[in-house]
């Protein structure tokens, strides 16, 4: 998936909007190795979306 950046974006800004959390923005970052050093981006930038694997809820046994 690639994600086309806004006039601003931020790698945490676009870990959160895509992602769900700037906690990704370590994958997000290395899957866009070119822009390490970009900060700030202008509009129009295609970025590569990493795949994120959600770890599976367990479910309690008492409450299935």
């Amino acid at each position: 998936m690639t994600y086309s950046t806004v006039a601003g974006d931020s790698f945490d800004a676009i870990a959160f909007k895509v992602l769900g959390s700037e906690k990704y923005v370590p994958e997000l970052i290395a899957a866009n190795p070119d822009y390490v050093q970009t900060f700030i981006f202008s509009a129009g930038v295609e970025l590569t979306i990493p795949e994120i694997e959600t770890p599976k809820q367990s479910v309690l046994p008492w409450k299935s």
